[in-house]
């Protein structure tokens, strides 16, 4: 099952850069490229998830970007960087949350330091020679906010 997960976040890494780097439409790159890798339907349907949501939320995910690597201009990251970053930040705050169209069912929900260890994978798999550090260092930053998030949240109750 975890390397079916994989194949899905690489199906939606490679649409959601195809769609950066060219302006291609992703829905069309979607179905290529599931197409083309003959994904299992559990990889296609966490790489039509990822892909979609990122795409919905891509200015709210550059805006966590932003809030954790402000040394860092979303703009001028590298597009395999930024897809990385957006596709994790995407999976640890919004694919996990329950309702309707809110992602895959409860049991099928990625732990927020899986979804790191995976973003960690890619950008190792995909990245540069220190864009893991760079990823995990950013992601790190995302937990630790949403945490205290959380913390003050039920506090407040």
């Amino acid at each position: 099952m975890a390397d079916s997960r994989r194949k899905g976040r690489i199906a939606a890494l490679q649409v959601l850069y195809e769609a950066d780097c060219t302006g291609h439409d992703w829905r069309d790159a979607l179905d290529r490229t599931i197409a083309e890798d003959g994904l299992p339907e559990v990889s296609a349907t966490l790489a039509r998830e990822l892909t979609q949501g990122v795409m919905e939320h891509r200015e709210q995910l550059d805006a966590v970007i932003a809030a954790h690597a402000p040394a860092f201009p979303v703009a001028q990251l590298a597009a395999i960087d930024r897809t990385i970053l957006r596709i994790a930040i995407f999976e640890i705050l919004m694919h996990n949350v329950t309702g309707p169209n809110a992602g895959p069912r409860p049991h099928e929900k990625t732990p927020p330091k899986v979804a790191v260890n995976e973003a960690v994978e890619l950008a190792k798999t995909f990245g540069g020679e220190n864009l893991h550090r760079f990823i995990n260092g950013v992601l790190g930053s995302v937990l630790d906010d949403a945490a205290a998030a959380k913390k003050t949240e039920t506090s407040r109750r």
